[in-house]
């Protein structure tokens, strides 16, 4: 895995996290406009990453496939890293998963990212209607081994499927001959518990910590995966991501009261009315119970907002006390137009360049000619370019742990 590159003077790399905000008086073809114009800034201001999470069935979200859109941003932008934060892995079969990053891959590479997540991103009726079982979180751990496998184009001999291959892949570049230059995507645990810093440590895998969940233990579940962390093949130290809510402004106040509306939006969860992004003012009108007020106040709080200089500060003491290498906003509030502006005042803040220079085009794949199958003899020189005849290289070892499931506490 490449080192991180600096954000500015920032002591951290900065990443944007979205999930197609779709405000009260807002269509879903203006959230997912919204998510592109947020992801063009994102990539225009030097931040690292901009992810997207798997959501069903809430009206507060667009983004029901974070694939989709992330094929919708790879030619509206130019360096930054695209991908799912996350796919809540469970819903899908691992096969299917692979195979869509593959694409994206190939069609990026070097840009994706695969964020893997085993909550249900809904509620419990949409859950079944997915087709996720009850049981669907106990099998998580071994759905990501099989989903690295495919991404790596290896399991053990003997193992069901070792001879069922993802497609684009490692596979398919050996059968055509052909050294690809796309590297995979990146895969991530993602998870707001001791279980996801447990499997991520022993999978030797960055981690990626969500904050905006309630009152995660961020401290303990990053001291747990750095101390049970196993060294691999894609990743010899751990790596570690924070995800915080954040509303940003010069209007400390107006930051205060976008703040809010997500506030609401998390407990009209809670009390099983469907997630909603209010205006600030219905908010502010809203008769709250004293127990209701309590909810309200604590989110509020959570999320990271104000001016840049008080954000920034809540971020890079969150850094010193946890050392992430890595701090993500998520924004999504009722106003997109604040979301936007506001990852440039981060960005102003720490110095990222106002037009960030666009990373150079990775070269293309060298096309190999075997010599060796009559079928597909190398073409003479008088009627086509000569091209590289080496055999592509083999694939690597299967790592011992590929059928494994790790045992957790």
């Amino acid at each position: 895995m490449p080192p991180l590159p600096a954000s500015g003077s920032a002591p951290f790399a900065l990443s944007v996290l979205a999930a197609g905000g779709t405000g009260v008086g807002a269509t879903a073809s203006q959230g997912l406009t919204n998510t592109i114009s947020l992801a063009r800034a994102a990539d225009a201001r030097g931040y690292h990453r901009f992810w997207m999470s798997e959501h069903h069935a809430m009206a507060a979200t667009s983004v029901s496939s974070p694939a989709l859109m992330v094929a919708r941003l790879i030619p509206e932008t130019a360096r930054i890293r695209l991908g799912a934060g996350g796919v809540m892995l469970p819903n899908h079969a691992p096969l299917l998963v692979s195979e869509q990053f593959g694409m994206l891959e190939a069609l990026a590479p070097g840009r994706i990212d695969l964020g893997l997540g085993r909550a249900p991103g809904t509620d419990g009726a949409t859950a079944a209607a997915l087709r996720r079982g009850a049981d669907a979180n106990e099998g998580f751990a071994q759905q990501v081994l099989d989903l690295l496998g495919f991404l790596r184009g290896e399991f053990p001999p003997g193992h069901a499927y070792q001879n069922v291959h993802a497609v684009p892949g490692p596979w398919q570049a050996e059968q055509n001959r052909v050294t690809d230059a796309a590297m995979g995507p990146e895969p991530w645990i993602l998870g707001s518990s001791l279980y996801s810093a447990r499997l991520a440590a022993q999978l030797g895998r960055p981690y990626a910590f969500a904050l905006q969940f309630g009152d995660a233990d961020v401290d303990t579940a990053l001291r747990l995966y750095r101390e049970a962390f196993q060294p691999s093949e894609a990743l010899a130290e751990p790596r570690t991501l924070i995800s915080v809510p954040a509303a940003i402004s010069d209007d400390a106040a107006a930051a205060g009261r976008q703040a809010a509306t997500s506030a609401m939006a998390m407990l009209r969860m809670f009390k099983r009315e469907g997630c909603l992004l209010l205006p600030p003012e219905e908010v502010e009108a809203y008769k709250a119970t004293a127990q209701e007020r309590q909810i309200l106040d604590a989110y509020t709080a959570r999320t990271f907002h104000g001016a840049p200089a008080t954000v920034a500060a809540r971020l890079e003491a969150l850094q010193a006390r946890t050392g992430a290498d890595e701090l993500m906003l998520v924004v999504g509030r009722h106003s997109a137009a604040l979301d936007e502006r506001g990852i440039g005042l981060i960005a102003d803040h720490y110095g990222l360049p106002r037009n960030c220079p666009t990373r150079p085009i990775p070269p293309q794949p060298t096309i190999e000619w075997s010599t060796t199958c009559p079928h597909h003899a190398a073409p003479s020189s008088s009627s086509t370019p000569s091209r590289s005849t080496s055999r592509a290289s083999s694939r690597s070892s299967t790592r011992s742990a590929t059928n494994r499931s790790p045992a957790f506490a």
